[in-house]
Order: C-alpha cells, then sequence, then structure tokens
C-alpha cells in the first residue's frame, strides 16, 4: 500500500507483534486462509501495546484490541508463556519479562534450569500455553486458549524455535521444541492450538466484512517505542500469508512487556 491512497478492505488481518518469530508461525499456521497480514511497524506511530493484565487472556485481548483501535483493521494477538509445576506454575504469564527486560532466551532458559536442579525427572512437568485474542475496530474481542503438556529437559536441546523451546521436551513426541521440524512444532504447539481454535471465529468475521479497512501508516514520526524483545523487522507490508523478513526472587522480576 501507498501512503494516502486511502483505506484498504479485503482479508486484512493486523498482527499485534514485533516479534519476527512469532509472526513467521502465524503465517505459517494461517497459510491457508490467504490471508493479508500486517505487522505493527507498518504504524510508526504506534508504540508499546498494554500487556499488563495479569492473565494470558488480559494481554492477548488488550493487545488485540489497542491494535485494532490503532489501525482501523481487525487485530490479532497472542500472549503464552511456560508453567513448571514444581515452580508453583512459574514464570507463566511473565514468561517473556522473567528476569527483567535485558535478559535473553538463554538467560532465562539456564535460570529455569538451575532453579530446578536436582528435581527429579517426575517432577519436572510443565505446559506451553498460549491465548489468542481476535479484536474488531469498534471493540469487540473474543479469546481462545491452546495447550501443549511436557516437561522440563535438564539441558537445551535443539536448535530451532524461540523462547523456552530448547528446554521444553513435548509429551506427545519426547524431543524438546526445539529439535522439533517447523512443520510439525505448527501442528502441535500451544500457539498453533489456540490459533486452530481462533480459526472458525476469525474465518467468519472475515466473511462477514467485518475486518474493518486498514489505515494507511504514516511513515513520519517512526515510533522508537518498541517492546525490547520484539525488534522492528523492517516497515514493507507483508501480503497474502507472507511477513516481512524477519533464586526464586527472580520469578517475580521482570520490566514491562
Amino acid at each position: 500500500m501507498t501512503a494516502g491512497s486511502g483505506p484498504a478492505r479485503g482479508r486484512h488481518v493486523v498482527l499485534a507483534t514485533r516479534n519476527a518469530d512469532k509472526v513467521r508461525e502465524i503465517a505459517a499456521i494461517y497459510a491457508h486462509l490467504n490471508l493479508d497480514l500486517h505487522t505493527l511497524p507498518e504504524w510508526p506511530a504506534v508504540g508499546e501495546l498494554p500487556e499488563d493484565a495479569g492473565t494470558y487472556a488480559g494481554n492477548a485481548a488488550s493487545k488485540a484490541v489497542a491494535a485494532a483501535a490503532a489501525t482501523g483493521c481487525l487485530a490479532l494477538a497472542d500472549d503464552s508463556g511456560i508453567e513448571v509445576d514444581a515452580l508453583g506454575g512459574a514464570p507463566g504469564v511473565r514468561s517473556r519479562r522473567f528476569l527483567g527486560e535485558a535478559a535473553s532466551d538463554a538467560d532465562r532458559n539456564a535460570r529455569v534450569l538451575a532453579l530446578l536442579g536436582a528435581v527429579p525427572d517426575a517432577q519436572r512437568t510443565a505446559r506451553y500455553r498460549a491465548a489468542v485474542a481476535v479484536a474488531l475496530p469498534d471493540g469487540g474481542v473474543q479469546v481462545f486458549e491452546g495447550t501443549c503438556e511436557g516437561a522440563v529437559a535438564r539441558a537445551p536441546r535443539g536448535r530451532g524455535g524461540f523462547g523456552y523451546d530448547p528446554i521444553f521436551i513435548v509429551a506427545e513426541d519426547g524431543r524438546t521444541m526445539a529439535e522439533l521440524r517447523p512443520e510439525i512444532k505448527n501442528r502441535i504447539s500451544h500457539r498453533a492450538r489456540a490459533l486452530r481454535a481462533a480459526e472458525p471465529h476469525l474465518s467468519r468475521l472475515l466473511a462477514e466484512g467485518r475486518a474493518g479497512a486498514v489505515r494507511e501508516a504514516r511513515e513520519e514520526g517512526r515510533s522508537s517505542s518498541a517492546n525490547t524483545d520484539e525488534a522492528p523487522h523492517g516497515s514493507a507490508p507483508a501480503r497474502r500469508g507472507v511477513p516481512r523478513a524477519a533464586g526464586r526472587d527472580d520469578l517475580a522480576s521482570g520490566g514491562r512487556e
């Protein structure tokens, strides 16, 4: 789209994230829907989205509603985390903020493994949980959830995925999420299950023409207030499902998301 050409209608969906890994997964899982996908860097003035609800569903809903209002288009957002039973369900909804904004995926994985220490395999059960919210520009929103059961490994394994994937063993497979081929992960992951649960609702809204009209992005005044782990990855719009290239006290710590 070219700035100033007016609203564009169709199968447009704004993905309310700047995380390139999430964008690639969602685009792959929804490839069959033939969507016109957009991401937040197309709207430089949109800064951080609200993520302080304290629940996956609340965070996903607040992000989707804010993105839909800012862009004039149907928006989809997710919030997810890992819940380790031996840690009382932590890191949970604070999974990305675990250890603070400056921590890397490797830092967070190492800390979880250290906290579990010598916990026996039978007590290392865990699950990934995701909430996916679909919001309309008028503020209407629905949330769908998905989970993937598993356990925490004793050391990172695999080179794929992101986040806690290298230490999360998928119960139904025996490999870590990071050891799975993308097409397998995108069939059994928590995010894939939440997206599949949301798909009938999303498809119905698009079929009814309720997705709204995409407001053109403004190139001037490019915002620098993006979320720290959702680094912008270009400003060209994505088309037809192809995104841009893109101690226990620690459990209560973390910065803004």
